[in-house]
């Protein structure tokens, strides 16, 4: 992998690897593992993958939280949500290094399917690490850092905004608005990132180093794309920081996404 994140064939890297978990999340992976044989079994389960800043092996201890992608062989149902819900809040309640457990649950057909190609496909090729059975990578494509990409990816900002007003229109709590600052931060600066990536020519999941690279196109709303970085990182109960994110850089970016990259394909 070269620094921006592409193999020798121009083709976007897979980011995370078992062999980078830090010591300190090890047992952490472990057990989670044994638990989603043991829950979901080789009848529902294809596989499972981890990501986010755990496989990448930046992960800070009582910080990072841990994030996993379940390909189910059917549709996901209550009971496999259910199921899911019984592994996350006692692992998360265990394990004093993570703070939160989130897993995706998506059927392999979907993960496979022509509209997901450049969406969830990407998504189980580049950014996640396989953990339990094969691996659906070798049946992808390998993914260049192009329009069609980011388009796939981060392309409906705009059809977001509504549920994010929404939301913190109902955010009562400090600890509501962190957990809505959080998501909304890290989602505005994936899609900041993946605004300028074809002009670039490559691919990070780092917030801080996707704000500034963001900042070398767009410099007059870099420091908004920074607040962002650090919100996603540390969540703010400030609604004035929320405010700015989703009434402000939210809309800019969104159309800007649109004029540069269209919008994505919708789904049913």
């Amino acid at each position: 992998m070269n620094r921006r994140g592409l193999d020798r064939d121009g083709t976007i890297a897979r980011e995370g690897a078992l062999d980078r978990v830090p010591a300190a999340f090890a047992p952490v992976v472990d057990t989670v593992r044994a638990h989603i044989a043991d829950t979901f079994g080789p009848t529902r389960l294809h596989s499972a993958y981890l990501y986010g800043s755990i496989p990448r092996g930046t992960a800070t201890p009582g910080v990072s939280d841990l994030d996993l992608q379940l390909a189910l062989h059917n549709e996901p149902t209550e009971a496999d949500r259910a199921d899911a819900k019984t592994i996350e809040a006692p692992l998360d309640r265990a394990f004093p290094q993570i703070d939160g457990v989130g897993i995706l649950l998506t059927s392999t057909e979907d993960l496979l399917s022509d509209l997901e190609r450049h969406d969830g496909g990407f998504f189980i090729a580049c950014l996640c690490t396989p953990l339990l059975g094969p691996d659906l990578a070798e049946q992808l494509p390998r993914y260049r850092p192009t329009a069609l990409l980011a388009r796939e990816t981060n392309g409906d900002l705009t059809r977001v905004l509504p549920r994010w007003h929404a939301k913190a229109a109902e955010a009562a709590t400090d600890s509501d608005r962190q957990t809505l600052s959080r998501l909304v931060g890290r989602r505005i600066v994936r899609t900041g990132f993946t605004l300028i990536m074809p002009r670039w020519g490559g691919w990070t999941s780092d917030l801080n180093q996707s704000a500034e690279l963001f900042g070398r196109y767009y410099p007059e709303r870099v420091e908004q794309m920074r607040i962002a970085a650090s919100t996603g990182r540390a969540p703010s109960p400030d609604p004035t920081v929320l405010g700015m994110l989703i009434n402000d850089l939210g809309p800019w970016l969104a159309a800007e996404y649109t004029a540069v990259h269209g919008a994505k394909a919708p789904r049913p």
